[in-house]
């Protein structure tokens, strides 16, 4: 068979590829090694822990806060395994959804394993141990990313595990023992902290959520540790060792002495790294940086001319949303349109309660540029709607040119921002002041107004309600 083009892995960066693609009129194939669509992010990935995380919620509301709504229940239990079930059905649900998009868009997929036979040809290795041998003119490497580890640590996938396993525990964590306060330790660690188990964050940087704003970071630690999180940061970690259901964690602190935590199980959520294994790379001469990251230029081209690749296996951030639009954008550029992607104005979000969410520069990095900027912070406590759900806890930061007004960065913790981010990336796409901002009309009582009034409170240091 002789496709326009070959798309290998069908995540959101893959498949929403193959789909673009298919609208424009090519001929397109994709290849997935599972027997279920949707890479990481629907099967492992952000689909089943954003279900875990609202189950989980639901509980911690029914246990902490139905009472002071004046509802009261008997004391209020879960069932685990139908949590679990709940979460694959949601994840059946949402594959087979992607199952139907490839029909709808006359996309033909194949089950099996892909890799270069050369520049426009991929073999198909199936599970049967059969294959076969397809054409394309241009291929997009879509293989996304795995878990990473350190070298000392031997992951067992019963006590010593990745996020893969823990979306799937048979049993909530008695002590549950969390190597990195990223995204992923803290999203899981939630769920389980919500659920009765103790977690214990250990994390190398000196704050947790290391590459986000330093207000959100302590704002967020402060909040998770009142929920009953537990923190130890400028912590490196040396050993992790199994004895029977008991895992032992060694590390140093910042002042080089070795501190000891154990708990019976142990999430290992240091990051992600580029996933090629089996794509014979080698074989077409396709470039892989010393991170193991397929090098791209910017119409996501690598230096061999008919092949792309987009998503976690290239340089950037790993986030889904981030892969399906550079999927996007590659398959308008083969054909023959010019779109772009703005790498600044790609959020970043945390699904803990109360989430976070941010887009644009920090005030770090405005810093280190030599940019001069201003600020303007505005806490949720202070809305009216917050109270009225009692979601107090958080605030809103813009950060504008200190000259122009421009709206550089703007940094949320509180409830459901990670939808509200989305009027500030509008914002800054169109390169919007904080003064733009602060005089739209935005609905009263909602989480919204406090956009307003930090874009207030940046433009000219005077929040209404303040």
């Amino acid at each position: 068979m002789k496709y326009d083009i070959i798309v290998i892995g069908s995540g959101p960066g893959g498949y929403i590829s193959a789909i673009r693609a298919s609208q424009l009129g090519k001929k397109v194939a994709i290849i997935e090694k599972y027997s279920t669509l949707g890479g990481t992010c629907l099967n492992v990935g952000c689909i089943p822990s954003k279900a875990l995380l609202d189950s989980s919620h639901h509980f911690y509301d029914a246990t902490h806060h139905f009472e002071e709504h004046g509802i009261t229940v008997e004391k209020p239990s879960f069932d685990f395994s139908k949590m679990i079930e709940r979460k694959a059905n949601v994840v059946e649900t949402t594959t087979g959804g992607i199952k139907y998009l490839m029909d709808k868009n006359n996309i033909d997929v194949y089950e099996g394993l892909g890799s270069f036979e050369d520049a426009t040809h991929v073999k198909v290795s199936k599970n049967d141990g059969s294959s076969e041998v397809i054409e394309g003119t241009n291929i997009i490497i879509a293989t996304g990313s795995k878990p990473s580890t350190l070298p000392f640590i031997e992951i067992d996938k019963e006590r010593i595990i990745t996020s893969t396993e823990a979306l799937k525990l048979k049993e909530v964590p008695k002590h549950l023992l969390v190597i990195g306060g990223g995204v992923i330790g803290l999203e899981l660690g939630s769920v389980y902290k919500r659920l009765g188990a103790e977690v214990t964050v250990i994390e190398y940087a000196p704050k947790i959520t290391p590459t986000m704003d330093a207000d959100v970071s302590k704002e967020l630690q402060k909040v998770l540790k009142k929920q009953g999180m537990k923190f130890n940061v400028s912590h490196g970690v040396t050993a992790v060792e199994r004895n029977g259901d008991e895992i032992v964690v060694k590390a140093n602190n910042k002042k080089g002495e070795e501190v000891t935590f154990t708990g019976d199980y142990c999430l290992v959520s240091v990051g992600r790294k580029a996933y090629t294994e089996g794509l014979g790379l080698d074989k077409v001469g396709v470039k892989v940086n010393e991170r193991g990251q397929v090098e791209v230029n910017d119409h996501l081209q690598t230096n061999v001319s008919n092949i792309y690749a987009i998503g976690d296996v290239v340089k950037g951030a790993m986030l889904a949303h981030k892969a399906e639009e550079e999927g996007v954008v590659v398959a308008e550029y083969l054909a023959g349109q010019k779109p772009h992607i703005d790498y600044n104005l790609i959020p970043g979000i945390v699904y803990t309660w109360p989430e976070v969410a941010a887009v644009g520069k920090t005030e770090q990095e405005l810093k280190d540029a030599n940019v001069a900027y201003k600020a303007g912070k505005f806490s949720m406590r202070a809305l009216g709607r917050s109270r009225a759900s009692g979601d107090i806890d958080g605030f809103v930061k813009v950060l504008a040119d200190k000259n122009t007004d421009e709206v550089l960065g703007v940094h949320m913790v509180g409830a459901r921002v990670a939808d509200l981010i989305m009027e500030a990336a509008v914002a800054m796409e169109y390169r919007a002041s904080a003064e733009d901002l602060a005089r739209i009309c935005h609905g009263h009582p909602t989480y919204s107004e406090a956009v307003k009034e930090a874009a207030k409170a940046a433009w000219d240091g005077k929040p209404l309600n303040a």
